[in-house]
């Protein structure tokens, strides 16, 4: 009898992870994770969807990756579940005294470890840029998120071992590795609508281990969908396990009971519709003031800068508009799908930093950018994939030139600088060229279609005639 068994099992795993491929799989995830995230441009290199912005961002991009992290760990898993049958040495060890078990164990737990341990690091990478961008939201419901991410890399890569075991061929790890990525990718969600969704049933849907992109910030995973997906996983890899453990065809068969039962278990579990799915963080939506000005708690740090030139920017308006100025500012929150018009509001001035032209500026260019959302409120949203109109850019920069005194274009919108300048420059030099008293009331008709979404922007400012 073993006198520590405990320093024999560690011994055994060091072995393992000298002697076999773990160390390498986990170099491989954590190096294509992060070359990934700093070298493929996409929605997660700026804005407020930007990966390290905020803790619930980070976790949900860091987890977008398994889309081929996870293909990756099933594929890496089954060539690991080939090295007895590649050594040619299967009926030697099955003579050997050391139970399958342990040997399953100790193969699955190396690789499992080596993986979760590199989606771990990339996850701190996230966490260290997140803490050093200053966050002002910190909370830790982004935890089961990555959580679940590192369950499912481990529980892919054991079942694939399984599977590999089972079935031993050179085919079985790209066969598997491909099958993988089909199934996420079938399975893969938009961000077209108000929330994440499938063209699967969602409870189907939310077997891939996979994420949708972070479009709306406010989003983040509900509670059921976490406890589904464990359930999901935790049976895949003990099915792993246990085909790599089983020595006959009956064995194998008992071996795909946790699948099935976890897969039961999940579909009870896990939400219809996309709604429950995907819900609103109500700690990261509330509103936070200083005054006029609110913000969501998760925008908070841009609360002080805000303040104080919003101050600013609302005596702007009034004298500008007189009784039809905003009395407010205030950050939206309203969830809506591409396209779909922004937020309206009545007597306040609503932010999305989504639009560049405020979300990225600065200094006197986001005095800038709130005036000219002041006087004319956006229909046609700006984002990171939305361009808004043309019309509207040329009014809002218009409306800025008329109360700051020069004309330029908003930063921050994707209008071409010639497109903008054929449109504004001859609205602009026929709007000054009037007396005062009937430029103010044609931007005042430019404020009252432009808060009613009635199109005909220009031709307010330019009295009906034609440009």
């Amino acid at each position: 009898m073993n006198p520590n068994p405990g320093r024999t099992n560690l011994r055994v795993l060091r072995i393992e992870l000298r002697r076999s491929v773990a160390p390498w799989a986990g170099v491989l995830v954590l190096v294509s994770a992060l070359a990934f995230l700093h070298l493929v441009p996409g929605a997660w290199w700026k804005g407020p969807a930007l990966w390290t912005a905020q803790w619930t961002s980070m976790a949900l991009w860091t987890r977008f990756l398994l889309v081929f992290l996870w293909p990756l760990a099933v594929g890496l898993g089954a060539l690991q579940g080939l090295r007895d049958s590649r050594s040619r040495m299967s009926e030697l060890l099955s003579s050997t005294p050391r139970p399958a078990r342990h040997r399953a164990a100790a193969l699955a737990g190396t690789t499992a470890f080596a993986l979760v341990s590199a989606f771990a690091l990339v996850v701190l990478v996230g966490a260290v840029r997140v803490l050093a961008g200053g966050a002002a939201y910190a909370h830790l419901g982004w935890l089961p998120i990555s959580l679940v991410g590192a369950l499912a890399l481990a529980a892919g890569a054991v079942l694939g071992m399984g599977v590999a075991r089972a079935l031993p061929s050179v085919l079985t790890p790209p066969a598997l590795a491909v099958g993988a990525f089909l199934f996420v990718t079938l399975l893969r969600r938009t961000t077209d609508a108000e929330v994440p969704t499938s063209g699967a049933p969602n409870r189907l849907a939310l077997l891939s281990p996979l994420v949708a992109e972070v479009r709306q910030p406010l989003l983040t995973l509900s509670a059921p969908v976490h406890a589904g997906q464990t359930f999901w996983l935790l049976g895949a890899a003990a099915t792993g396990l246990a085909l790599l453990a089983a020595a006959t065809r009956r064995g194998r068969v008992l071996a795909l009971t946790p699948l099935l039962a976890g897969g039961a278990a999940a579909l009870l579990l896990l939400p219809a519709g996309p709604r429950d799915t995907y819900v609103v963080d109500r700690a990261a939506a509330a509103q936070v003031c200083d005054g006029p000005v609110c913000v969501t708690t998760a925008e908070r740090a841009r609360l002080g800068d805000l303040a104080g030139r919003g101050a600013e920017v609302l005596r702007l308006l009034r004298g500008a508009l007189g009784d039809q100025a905003p009395t407010g500012i205030r950050e939206t929150t309203l969830l809506r799908g591409l396209l779909d018009p922004a937020e309206r509001s009545d007597d306040a001035l609503l932010l999305d930093f989504g639009d560049a032209a405020i979300g990225e500026a600065g200094g006197g260019e986001l005095t800038r950018a709130l005036v000219a959302q002041g006087v004319v409120p956006l229909c046609n949203a700006r984002s990171g994939v939305e361009s808004g109109s043309l019309e509207e850019a040329v009014a809002q920069s218009i409306a800025a030139a008329w109360v700051l005194g020069d004309l330029r274009q908003l930063e921050g919108t994707m209008h071409g600088a010639k497109d903008w300048a054929d449109e504004a420059r001859p609205v602009w030099e026929q709007l000054i060229a009037l007396p005062q008293p009937e430029q103010r009331r044609r931007i005042g008709a430019l404020h009252a279609a432009a808060v009613s979404c009635s199109g005909g922007l220009l031709t307010e400012l330019t009295g009906g005639a034609s440009r």
